[in-house]
């Protein structure tokens, strides 16, 4: 923000701020929900330096004569009035397409394990975090911090066997709140073997009881995660 208005912030202005978000939506085209994102973090950036409490406006008086103040508004940011923000042109997967997207993260093992590499298992590992994610419908940080000790039989879906609910308990906090936790019912028939398989061949028997570890034994990043 500061490269693009070529202002330090006791001279930032609302006008400077519409200058440069009209800039990121005509322009480099910009999610509604990436400049909502940025916004909110000049806001509360802007809100702390213009906080008297916080001494900011006296040292900035004293050095350059002036002092920040917030610009950031209601009326020149993005409001976030409906949970979901995403593109109309984004749709779900077909089946085939899955399918392909399944077969191609385990042709990857395949061909990593043939080639004597090391590597054949974060790759077994990624696939199937990439099946357990859709087959719970999970953010990544719900995903990475699952544990063997997550899963529960369903009493009335006993064909699961211990795979019957995942219990999430890293689920998206609401402001200034813990983490929500939340149950979710297998409803796949192949989920199951998925986590069994991977149990006994991939994870092996390691002293923790992270399901998806990282190669140096904590949890696997976020940022992996969207890479892959």
């Amino acid at each position: 923000f500061i490269d693009h208005v070529n202002e330090y912030p006791w001279h930032w202005t609302p006008a400077l701020v519409e200058e440069y978000f009209a800039d990121l939506r005509s322009v480099r085209r910009l999610s509604h929900s990436t400049l909502r994102g940025q916004q909110s973090a000049l806001r509360h950036f802007t809100s702390y330096i213009a906080n008297p409490d916080y001494g900011w406006d006296r040292v900035c008086g004293q050095l350059f004569g002036t002092h920040p103040a917030q610009v950031f508004f209601e009326w020149n940011t993005a409001p976030h009035v409906q949970e979901y923000e995403g593109r109309p042109s984004k749709r779900p997967y077909t089946r085939k397409e899955l399918q392909r997207l399944f077969d191609h993260a385990d042709d990857e093992v395949a061909r990593i394990a043939a080639s004597g590499r090391k590597g054949w298992q974060p790759a077994y590992r990624d696939s199937v975090m990439l099946k357990v994610a859709y087959s719970y419908g999970l953010r990544f940080n719900e995903l990475r911090h699952l544990q063997t000790v997550d899963f529960a039989t369903n009493p009335h879906a006993r064909r699961f066997g211990k795979f019957g609910v995942c219990k999430v308990r890293y689920g998206k906090s609401r402001r200034a709140s813990p983490h929500k936790p939340r149950s979710v019912l297998t409803v796949f028939s192949w989920s199951p073997g998925i986590l069994e398989d991977w149990l006994a061949n991939g994870r092996g028997t390691l002293e923790t009881n992270d399901l998806f570890p990282s190669e140096r034994g904590g949890l696997v990043s976020e940022s992996t995660l969207i890479r892959r």
